[in-house]
């Protein structure tokens, strides 16, 4: 009977309208995230931190997204969906707008003070960032069995759109153009500048997200508790599938992919300010590209490379793309093989050369990846196994940026992605010896 009402309740809520909703909610969400990413390394050199610093910074992020999921999760399972969605956008909303601000703390405080209000912006953002897990149990309280896993991929485009829209929004707010019109009509008292206007268009993009969703998201019946509420720790849960028979060594590989690439990313924005001199909107211009790129392979090509070649294949292709691409990237920016292009320098030209197939090459072996987890899960452990590997990406982008700030301060600047590339080779054998034992040939 428990289950007829709660039917019939998804059924009033109109489920077509609800999804679409989560889905802006979940887009506009991403989008404040990825507003902020050109932003956030230059933002804090100009505190004076080091690439060291500026990529703890960027880890910081993912370390509190890792602690706060979990939370997160349980609550909504004891509160409800709704009003855990609620607090967390509200969150997001004083994160965005106290990282806008952390530079009018610095005279105040001291540019270190005004240092550390980036890093508890950053905090409180990834603890609110939590709340894609609580959105996944929305969508799966709303959707039955048989389409859970269509509605779980509205979300997952919803996420990857805001990493593409994210980067370019920022590039036209932080512009020459656009800050020259931000200080001719807001009052002189908000602060005008490439890092500020970034983080608080994020904040009304955010509060403007919240305003939707107290106004038109509905709670939904609760259909069963989030795998982020189990009784053990995602720490065990973890240890528990990297010795796994069936996923092991896939949930190892998703670790070493996601870890390598976060090296890649939280030094890509250094490396050309440093040698190309690029700001907040120049990066962005090349974060869009890529993001474009990414997008357009997952979205277009992806399915039918499935159907002729195979999950395990791609895979196999993507991570060599990666391993021969990722050490070049360093290079590229000083190289002058390639001619300029109008305002676009050699080394710039070359950049977009090499980011291309890398980009090609990422998006193949995330997807791919992903996809094998679930193919080797059990039918009734697909929520926990994706559960598994977003906390193995999440710890992943905590320590890789770490390591790849260490490096490129105290080694050389090359040396954090050489090391992201040699880091893909370990994948290729993991997903070598895997393919040898399962895959079949494919039909000419």
């Amino acid at each position: 009977m428990a289950d007829e009402d709660d039917q019939s309740t998804v059924a009033g809520m109109n489920r077509r309208r609800v999804v679409g909703t989560l889905f802006l909610v979940i887009f506009i969400d991403l989008l404040g995230f990825g507003i902020l990413i050109p932003v956030i390394p230059l933002y804090a050199k100009a505190f004076g931190a080091n690439e060291f610093t500026g990529s703890l910074l960027i880890a910081t992020y993912s370390l509190f997204q890792f602690a706060g999921a979990p939370l997160l999760g349980r609550l909504s399972d004891e509160r409800g969906r709704r009003p855990v969605l609620l607090i967390s956008l509200f969150g997001s909303v004083l994160a965005w707008t106290l990282f806008g601000i952390a530079g009018e703390l610095g005279p105040v405080l001291g540019a270190t003070n005004g240092l550390i209000v980036l890093f508890i912006a950053r905090a409180l953002a990834g603890a609110m960032g939590g709340n894609i897990a609580t959105a996944n149990a929305y969508m799966a309280d709303i959707t039955p069995p048989e389409d859970r896993a269509k509605g779980l991929g509205i979300l997952g485009a919803a996420f990857g759109l805001g990493f593409v829209f994210g980067p370019a929004i920022s590039g036209v707010v932080s512009s020459g153009a656009a800050l020259a019109l931000f200080r001719d009509v807001l009052p002189a008292a908000i602060p005008v500048t490439e890092f500020t206007m970034p983080s608080f268009t994020a904040a009304v993009l955010t509060a403007a997200n919240l305003a939707l969703a107290a106004v038109v998201l509905p709670e939904p019946p609760r259909r069963e508790p989030t795998t982020a509420a189990g009784g053990d720790s995602r720490l065990r849960q973890l240890y528990d599938a990297v010795t796994s028979p069936d996923i092991g060594s896939l949930v190892i590989a998703f670790f070493l992919a996601s870890f390598a690439f976060s090296a890649f990313e939280s030094q890509f924005i250094f490396l050309t300010n440093d040698k190309l001199d690029y700001g907040t909107a120049e990066n962005a211009v090349l974060l869009t590209y890529i993001g474009v790129l990414i997008a357009i392979v997952q979205g277009g090509l992806v399915g039918p490379l499935t159907e002729r070649f195979g999950e395990y294949r791609l895979a196999l292709a993507g991570t060599g793309i990666q391993v021969v691409t990722l050490p070049l990237v360093p290079f590229a920016v000083t190289s002058t093989v390639f001619p300029a292009l109008g305002p676009v320098e050699s080394g710039a030209v070359a950049l977009a050369a090499v980011s291309t197939p890398l980009a090609f090459g990422n998006a193949l072996t995330n997807v791919s990846l992903n996809a094998l987890v679930s193919l080797n899960a059990g039918s009734d452990e697909q929520g926990g196994a994706f559960g598994l590997t977003q906390s193995a990406g999440s710890l992943a982008r905590t320590f890789g940026p770490a390591l790849a700030g260490l490096l490129y301060v105290a080694v050389a600047y090359w040396t954090p992605f050489l090391v992201a590339g040699v880091l893909f080779v370990p994948i290729l054998l993991l997903l070598g010896r895997i393919a040898r034992e399962r895959v079949q040939p494919v039909a000419g």
